[in-house]
């Protein structure tokens, strides 16, 4: 991959990115426990904090952001800018495109941004799938999850399995480029299942793919589904063997792994919004609670679309709370999230319990002992990829 590697400080004046939070879903999937409202909770789609207004808060909320970062000194324009949610293809086109052209205007966007949005298959069309790439977004990210109809129904998915390969096909004749997000280990999801999930992952020729164990949050309609006893729990040994198969099937069809749960067409294809938040680089997360970093400075906004609304309207800020990362927490955050990525971590970079720990870990086949030698870099072995936190705890001490 290109750019700087984990040796990237974020108080230094790096990459930049922008993230908009749209919180809105047509219905809410059991596993989910973001900060997403459907309109019957919001009490419509009218109103403030609600679907039809909300692209004027998340510009307001853009202008405080770039007074603040011109009055830090940090003011640059955004390399990369993703819309999550949520469903943000929930609003109308003209409204993303809206928000992007206010990002472009007061932020400023680098020759080759990369600008994503994420998608449910069924929320898009030919037609606004035009209109987005009309307007400047490179790249759309599909919440394809299963292609396994009793899956889907387990997570609650609305889409049916064919409609991903439309919604893929739209975007190719955009000219946007396709990622394809899977979650395996619901109740009930065989190895067969997850095999032909991927399988049909791979037949649509997308640029990349996550794939991402299922985990049962606390306070979800799942995790309560699950203590009543209606369904089972994730099961270890299940999530490692679907991984494994996941990986086989991935590299098998050219897509190389560069972050644990991440594989991408060729390097130039990884979502590097996200390679920024594993390296520390800096971020402004729009939208209600949304989290944002910025030289070591770390702060959220309110969660609820009404008060957020309410308090940009009115010329305030949205900010619900913030910290300064110490020294030790921002090395903690760089042993935690650049271990992830294919690049690794430079042996040099790690303290001194970290650096003792390195020869253990390639004893126990969970490090690259070549590459540390090599390279004097720690890179993860597909073994310590299913245990990678635990090789966190062991370069933490």
């Amino acid at each position: 991959m290109g750019g700087a590697g984990t040796s990237r400080r974020s108080d230094t004046a790096g990459a930049l990115g922008i993230y908009v939070h749209v919180p809105f879903c047509a219905r809410r999937c059991g596993y989910c426990d973001f900060n997403t409202y459907t309109a019957t909770e919001l009490g419509g789609t009218s109103g403030l904090g609600n679907q039809e207004s909300y692209a004027d808060s998340a510009i307001a909320e853009l202008d405080l952001a770039a007074d603040a970062l011109a009055g830090h000194g940090r003011a640059r324009p955004t390399s990369t800018v993703f819309f999550g949610g949520g469903t943000p293809t929930l609003l109308p086109p003209a409204d993303l495109a809206r928000m992007l052209t206010a990002i472009r205007e007061r932020i400023g966007l680098e020759a080759g941004a990369e600008v994503t949005t994420e998608a449910n298959p069924d929320s898009v069309d030919a037609a606004s799938l035009r209109a987005l790439a009309q307007a400047g977004f490179t790249r759309v990210s599909f919440g394809m999850q299963s292609a396994v109809p009793h899956v889907l129904a387990v997570l609650d998915r609305t889409h049916r399995p064919e409609r991903v390969g439309r919604a893929v096909g739209w975007a190719r004749d955009a000219c946007l480029g396709v990622s394809l997000d899977l979650i395996y280990g619901a109740h009930g999801e065989s190895l067969a299942d997850w095999r032909a999930s991927l399988e049909a992952a791979v037949a649509m020729e997308p640029d990349h793919i996550s794939a991402y164990a299922l985990v049962v949050e606390a306070g979800t309609p799942l995790a309560r589904r699950v203590a009543r006893g209606e369904l089972g729990a994730p099961e270890e040994d299940d999530l490692a063997a679907k991984y494994e198969v996941a990986d086989d099937v991935l590299t098998g069809a050219g897509l190389g792994w560069y972050e644990v749960s991440n594989w991408a067409r060729t390097p130039q294809d990884a979502c590097r919004h996200n390679v920024g938040y594993w390296r520390g680089d800096d971020w402004w997360g729009i939208g209600p609670g949304a989290h944002s970093h910025l030289a070591g400075r770390r702060w959220w906004n309110v969660k609820h679309p009404r008060t957020y609304a309410a308090r940009l309207a009115a010329g305030s800020s949205p900010v619900d709370g913030e910290e300064l990362l110490t020294p030790e927490q921002r090395y903690t955050e760089r042993v935690l999230l650049g271990v992830r990525l294919a690049e690794g971590l430079p042996i040099e970079q790690l303290d001194a319990a970290g650096r003792s720990a390195v020869a253990g870990l390639v004893g126990d086949g969970l490090a690259d002992g070549a590459v540390a030698i090599r390279e004097r870099r720690l890179v993860l072995t597909r073994r310590g990829r299913l245990l990678a936190d635990a090789v966190v705890r062991a370069l933490l001490g």
